[in-house]
């Protein structure tokens, strides 16, 4: 992770006119340069939003090139000649694509195939080394998840749909499938395709085959085992695992398809066809917020389960809490009153799971707040304790909700489908896993004060 900021600026066309160094290398590594059309299809798609909009938007940015997967934020501000980029946290990843053959070489490993599938993930093209498996002849146009039964990894989670959702390379795809008379395993590698456009087309890859000695002990009556999750009880702590991986990719397949629908990145639609994709991508990140909260609440009841000892800044991490969610305030006509730059305030805590909370407290505060209220983040610092508070104008809680409303599945009567009763039963687990604590103040009619406490540093 780096704290330094990447700075660009576009015109009101689109085109690059300067960019730091990293910014400028990946415009570069896509064919393009300062002087030229943004060449990354992500980025350029938020620029047209924000400049749709005519209001700040910060997001996250993902982005490739031939080295590494990139994920960072990004703040893009409209004016009347164009746009600034502030790109912060940005984090780069080895990618397997360097060590991808091209498509003509793959059928010159013996005991391999080679395939080809489009963004739908339907097979375009299967072909067999001279030493693999006999391949099967109704392959074509068959869905990559029907050829291939998929298996999770360790942690639950599939690599092929984790990069169908990021349009990125991945390795180590589980798979059975069947060849001939034989039931094989085999394990897929990938990398993704683009045209010209730099619209991303499907996947190219190998699939390497080897011994399944626990499909072939199977019995023929054996009854048939779900890819996804196996034959785990409920009360195994893997089946958590698995819903978790079954679910992410395609639940993000859908936000990502219905937001670009909505925001007719590809072309004017009908307004209403646009709000029910709108409508979609809604659904589909609530849905999404129950599978992460799921997948938090087993992993922070896992017995010794600690968090990851950062500096952190806690006025640095309410501000991007801020930018990411300050559209959602601004709908409301909700003012947020956050730190000033120069409000620094060093703790100990792990980077993302501060973040998370003050999202979830943030979050929280703008959906039960009153439309063109007020919203105050302020830092400080009580002997070694660092603290950041969170207030609002809402209802308030009573005293007797206050005792319940850090419990698990806890909305204090409410009945909307904001949330799933976790988010404050797990930001409470985590800032004590990060020695610190959440606590509330609040009254009926008052408002709420939620205040996280963690470790303090000298600066």
């Amino acid at each position: 992770m780096s704290d330094r900021i990447i700075h660009g600026r576009l015109d009101r066309a689109g085109v690059l006119v300067s960019a730091d160094a990293p910014l400028l290398r990946l415009q570069q590594r896509a064919g393009a340069g300062v002087g030229k059309p943004l060449a990354l299809p992500h980025l350029a798609r938020l620029v047209a939003l924000a400049q749709r909009l005519q209001r700040d938007i910060s997001r996250p940015l993902y982005a490739a090139d031939d080295h590494s997967d990139i994920h960072a934020l990004v703040r893009i501000i409209p004016d009347e000649e164009g746009a600034s980029l502030e790109i912060s946290d940005w984090r780069t990843r080895p990618t397997v694509q360097s060590q991808m053959p091209a498509m003509g070489d793959l059928t010159a490993r013996p005991d391999s195939w080679s395939w080809e599938c489009d963004q739908q993930l339907r097979m375009v093209a299967l072909r067999e080394g001279a030493g693999a498996p006999y391949a099967p002849d109704d392959w074509e146009a068959r869905s990559l998840s029907e050829l291939f039964e998929l298996q999770p990894d360790e942690d639950g989670r599939f690599p092929v749909l984790r990069a169908l959702a990021r349009q990125s390379a991945f390795e180590g795809q589980k798979v059975r499938a069947d060849s001939g008379d034989r039931r094989i395993a085999m394990t897929l590698t990938g990398e993704p395709l683009f045209d010209a456009t730099g619209r991303f087309t499907g996947f190219r890859g190998t699939a390497g085959a080897g011994a399944d000695p626990e499909a072939s002990a199977a019995p023929d009556n054996a009854a048939p085992v779900d890819p996804a999750f196996g034959s785990l009880p409920l009360s195994d702590p893997q089946f958590g695992r698995r819903i978790d991986g079954a679910l992410r990719g395609p639940l993000s397949r859908i936000i990502a398809t219905a937001e670009t629908i909505s925001g007719q990145f590809d072309g004017p639609i009908r307004a209403d066809y646009a709000r029910y994709a709108g409508d979609i991508a809604h659904a589909g990140r609530h849905l999404l917020g129950l599978v992460d909260d799921l997948a938090d609440l087993q992993n922070i009841e896992k017995p010794g389960f600690k968090a990851a000892a950062d500096e952190i800044d806690l006025g640095d991490l309410a501000r991007r809490a801020v930018g990411l969610l300050g559209m959602k305030a601004e709908e409301k006509g909700i003012r947020i009153d956050a730190p000033r730059t120069d409000d620094k305030m060093p703790a100990t805590g792990e980077f993302r799971r501060v973040l998370q909370v003050l999202l979830n407290l943030l979050g929280n505060a703008i959906r039960y707040s009153p439309e063109n209220s007020q919203i105050w983040i302020r830092v400080d610092r009580e002997g070694d304790e660092a603290r950041v508070t969170v207030a609002d104008q809402g209802q308030g809680i009573s005293s007797e909700q206050q005792a319940v409303v850090f419990e698990k599945f806890e909305r204090l009567g409410r009945t909307d489908t904001g949330g799933s009763g976790l988010g404050l039963y797990i930001a409470r687990r985590l800032a004590r896993a990060m020695d610190g604590d959440l606590v509330v103040e609040s009254a009926p009619g008052q408002g709420a004060r939620f205040t996280l406490s963690l470790p303090a540093r000298d600066a």
